[in-house]
């Protein structure tokens, strides 16, 4: 098929940029629609993005840029909540290459990095000198340092360690006139800066600004720590120094493109102590705020009602709230101490007294119930704090068409006037027929609300103006700021007029025109605005006209076009947790690439776009579509991972199945997907199949017909697979499981069946062999090899198998229980999505793994098992789809059973194998690389003595291939165990 292609707004540019960039540069549909949106409510199709590979090429794209009058925006993690991030120029993307700390001073606390490096990136490679740079934003694991000195980003604890302006030392930057220029501290009367220097004029007409401002200055700007709205001309006031960087901080890339910032770096906190302040009200959690401060807190953050309700429906937050939410309150404020460990109880202590000070008691009722619940332990600090950076995503889980915008957001008041503003702006949601979500900074009087609003529709369009207008009046009566932390962009620059009054909007533009004339650095923010209630600037606008296309699974709890597929996909908003470079799983392809195409938000946009007809006709199908989706190693891990819970896994089935419907499938696919359907015959002739491996040369002639890599030895064919002759295994008068043998063990790795019957029977279970109803000698099969190449109807026909086969035994609760994670999970996921009703609710419920059922028996005090020591340490690696369903602590739990077994979790992402993907000529590389993010290099320092132990085909596959090691599902462990116990009575009787 012929590609999508777009016309270009200016082929001059990209013409040039191809010709003298070495970078990406991309002015395809698809990629700039990737391009279109961040984290806020807009979306605007650039002209073209380029991905420079250095910071000589960013300089040069932005020139050749300004100089074909094109505009340029900056980008870092695209997670900007305004709009900051988009425009319908250049967008140069800094978060993929220019990653580096260029200097680090340990002594004197100061490094110089470039702008893409993300946060979380900076602290790990900070931490073992023992510092870190202390403004903590919440999406810490993307955001860029250039993003943040862009918005002034301030972070849950700038109480203490003040905003990212009070931590920039001096910015390089180039300058809309093609100069650089140095920006930093220089003497208030500028003796320190040359006649000759570049920057001299322009540092002229800045200080005589702030000398002809000062007192507007002093008047209009607002006396609360978190006012980032604007341009920060306060830098500007006569001292004795004035740093001109700050005045770069917080103005969203309108003034210059960064390349290089100079910060100011912080000792590592110590050992903490939190205390989670329950109160029966609102209003009350408000009021106290302005007590709890004074106790000396880092941090004071606000979780309400509602977060806790939706959190509560998230599987990786249940754990969280259960343990430290007493009751049912209706806020939260997390109070957060960091000293040493006496004064860290001392002050939990005061906070104690404080809450009944302040009339609370666990004892009381109704606004008067309150207390405070310790968390001293540290993990159970991160997960809380997990929760709380996870507050703005989890408010956005909500599956309705209405969703809480942000607008007024981040308005800041102070702190004695905190419970009044938030009862009044209550009203005024209430007035207007809406509704608000709570929470973040109670600290420093910025609290994160968001209404509830469709703005799909015009009546709340209407709202959103009129709750604007009604807040920021609320605001400047306050004497607070009406940006308090996510910056200007297109939500709050048209409002800066009635924050600051009209001279100081007229600095602002002189302060614009004396760095950028042209106006053409990220043009559109803070001065020269559109209407923030402009339509045609909104992601879902006038120009949103969902297209109907056939989707194969149900999608029901979600609204909108082809049975709720669009609603599902509008899930994701853009907030970039998927874009994480370390912990949890997903998206283990992007952190190979850094590619946007390659992670899930890049996925899920390219699949709005298209599911809209923004992209093209047939975009739903297309090759660019395939591309995007190719690295999609289906792991699931953005099934539990993403906050609002967008699973690309079953997205990929959807547009798999209708590209197939239109263009058929491979013969890999045929090779992959239909496995289940022949490998009985396949099995047969083992040794023939198995040649593709041992004559040389073969395995290069098949590659290209099957698009299997050389490069990959396949799984073995062998002769003895698993045989169900005998239908029940262990104690006739045993309690009965279903046991699952699933494609990959019955034909290539057997033992791990045999394994789990042993030690099933010899736990005293009753174990039957899960059997077609019709008595065909096909083996019941989960379908989820006829998913991932899109033959949905063929899963469907090997569901409808399972259900009739074991639907009496599901009725009677009999357990159903595999060895395979991504088969046996598939029964709790797709299954009820591909069949919908009571019988595969039933299966679903029925449905668990090995480890997960040896775990909950042993729980419940039923499972008697005799196992003796096998090995001193086992090193475990989850299989993805374990992490997705949570089914990592019953791994560890039932290796544990085994005496004297070290149990070490290695922390990694997916293996990188993921099925077929790993054997794929054109995904090989990837595949590989992915391993050696961290499994394989774990699994290489791993001793002789040490088992390795994974549960997942795949991933044996990967470790066999890459280290030299063997890993081991954990029923083989547990059955040399089970060995070992049987047979010390011989040993024993032997030795004497």
């Amino acid at each position: 098929m012929a590609a999508t292609v777009a016309r270009t707004m200016a082929p001059g540019l990209e013409r040039r940029l191809k010709a003298e960039l070495a970078g990406e540069v991309l002015f395809d549909r698809f990629s700039r629609g990737r391009y279109a949106t961040d984290a806020s409510a807009y979306q605007q199709m650039p002209a073209g993005v380029v991905v420079p590979r250095t910071r000589a090429e960013a300089e040069r794209a932005v020139a050749i840029a300004l100089e074909e009058l094109v505009p340029v925006t900056a980008r870092g993690g695209g997670t900007s909540q305004c709009g900051q991030t988009i425009n319908t120029g250049l967008i140069v993307d800094c978060s993929r290459h220019l990653t580096a700390i260029l200097e680090l001073d340990v002594a004197g606390r100061r490094a110089v990095v470039e702008p893409g490096i993300v946060l979380d990136e900076l602290n790990r490679q900070l931490r073992p000198h023992g510092l870190w740079f202390p403004v903590d934003v919440s999406t810490a694991s993307r955001a860029t340092i250039g993003g943040m000195v862009g918005n002034n980003s301030c972070g849950g604890r700038s109480l203490r360690y003040g905003t990212t302006r009070d931590n920039v030392v001096a910015i390089d930057a180039l300058l809309a006139s093609g100069a650089k220029a140095r920006f930093g501290a220089v003497k208030g009367d500028l003796s320190d800066l040359p006649a000759t220097a570049p920057l001299r004029p322009l540092a002229e007409a800045l200080a005589a600004l702030g000398v002809r401002e000062a007192h507007e200055i002093a008047a209009r700007f607002p006396k609360v720590q978190r006012r980032v709205g604007g341009y920060n001309l306060d830098a500007l006031v006569p001292a004795a120094e004035i740093n001109l960087a700050h005045l770069l901080v917080g103005s969203e890339g309108t003034l210059g493109f960064s390349t290089a910032i100079e910060l100011k770096l912080w000792p590592l906190m110590g050992r903490r102590a939190v205390g989670a302040c329950h109160f029966g009200s609102f209003h009350a959690a408000m009021d106290a705020a302005q007590h709890i401060v004074k106790l000396g807190p880092i941090a004071v953050e606000l979780v309400d009602r509602t977060l806790l309700d939706l959190a509560s429906d998230i599987a990786m937050f249940r754990p969280t709230l259960e343990a430290f939410v007493r009751g049912r309150p209706e806020a939260i404020l997390l109070v957060e101490f960091a000293e040493d460990d006496a004064e860290n109880a001392r002050r939990l202590a005061r906070l104690h007294e404080l809450m009944g000070d302040i009339g609370l008691g666990w004892d009381q009722a109704g606004a008067h119930w309150g207390g405070v619940v310790d968390v001293i332990e540290p993990g159970l600090q991160a997960a809380i704090a997990d929760l709380r950076t996870s507050g703005l995503n989890i408010m956005m889980s909500m599956k309705d068409q209405g969703k809480p915008v942000s607008f007024v957001e981040d308005c800041a008041v102070p702190l004695e006037h905190l419970a009044d503003y938030t009862a009044r702006l209550t009203d005024v949601f209430e007035r207007n027929g809406t509704r608000g979500t709570w929470y973040a900074h109670a600290s420093v009087g910025c609290l994160h609300v968001r209404p509830v609003l469709n703005l799909r529709q015009d009546l709340d369009v209407r709202r959103m103006r009129a709750i604007a207008e009604e807040a920021f009046a609320l605001v400047r009566a306050y004497k607070g700021s009406h940006s308090g932390e996510h910056g200007d962009g297109i939500v709050r620059s048209e409002f800066h007029e009635f924050m600051f009054g009209g001279r100081l909007v007229a600095a602002f533009g002189e302060v614009k025109r004396a760095f950028d004339p042209r106006g053409l650095l990220n043009p559109g923010k803070i001065v020269d605005a559109p209407r923030f209630d402009d339509r045609t600037l909104f992601r879902y606008g006038p120009h949103y006209h969902p297209v109907e296309v056939r989707t194969h699974l149900d999608w029901s709890a979600f609204p909108g076009a082809s049975g709720g597929l669009q609603g599902a996909v509008e899930m994701c908003n853009n907030n970039g947790a998927c874009r994480r470079l370390s912990g949890g799983t997903m998206c283990p392809s992007y952190r190979v690439t850094r590619d946007e195409r390659d992670v899930t938000r890049g996925r899920a946009n390219t699949l709005r776009l298209a599911l809209s007809g923004q992209l093209g006709e047939d975009a739903f199908t297309s090759d660019e579509m395939m591309a995007a989706l190719k690295l999609c190693v289906s792991c699931k891990g953005c099934r539990r991972e993403c906050p609002t819970g967008v699973d690309m896994a079953r997205f990929k089935i959807e547009a798999l199945a209708a590209r197939a419907a239109r263009f058929g499938h491979s013969v890999r696919d045929y090779l992959v997907g239909f496995l289940p359907r022949y490998a009985p015959f396949a099995a047969r002739v083992p040794a023939l199949l198995n040649l593709r491996d041992g004559v040389p040369g073969l395995a290069r002639l098949a590659e290209r017909m099957t698009g299997f890599a050389a490069e990959r030895a396949l799984p073995r064919w062998r002769r003895d697979v698993f045989d169900d002759a005998a239908f029940a295994f262990g104690p006739v008068g045993g309690r009965p499981v279903i046991l699952l043998a699933d494609t990959f063990n019955r034909y290539f790795e057997r033992e791990n069946l045999d394994a789990a019957i042993a030690v099933l029977a010899a736990a005293g279970y009753r174990v039957e062999i899960a059997r077609p109803k019709d008595g065909s000698a096909r083996p019941l099969c989960c379908g989820r090899t006829f998913l991932s190449i899109g033959a949905v109807e063929e899963a469907k026909k090997e569901a409808r198998r399972v259900l009739d086969a074991l639907g009496p035994r599901l009725e009677e609760g009999v357990p159903v229980i595999g060895l395979e994670p991504s088969c046996l999970l598939s029964f709790r996921d797709e299954v009820p999505a591909l069949l919908p009703g009571k019988a595969a609710d039933r299966l679903a419920a029925a449905a668990l793994l090995f480890e997960e059922f040896l775990a909950r028996e042993a729980k419940a005090g039923r499972l008697r098992l005799d196992l003796a020591p096998v090995a001193p340490r086992a090193l475990l690696h989850g299989h993805c789809h374990q992490k997705s369903f949570a089914a990592m602590g019953a791994v560890e739990q039932a290796l544990r059973l085994v005496p004297g077994l070290a149990v070490e979790t290695v922390e990694t992402s997916c293996c990188g194998m993921a099925g077929a993907f790993g054997y794929g000529v054109e995904t090989v590389a990837v595949s590989k690389a992915m391993g050696e993010l961290s499994l394989l290099p774990a699994v290489r320092a791993a001793d002789a003595d040490t088992l390795v132990v994974a549960d997942g085909t795949s991933c044996r596959h990967q470790i066999a291939d890459g280290t030299p090691h063997r890993a081991v599902h954990v029923a083989q462990v547990l059955a040399r165990a089970v060995a070992a116990a049987k047979a010390r009575p011989a040993l024993k009787e032997a030795a004497e």
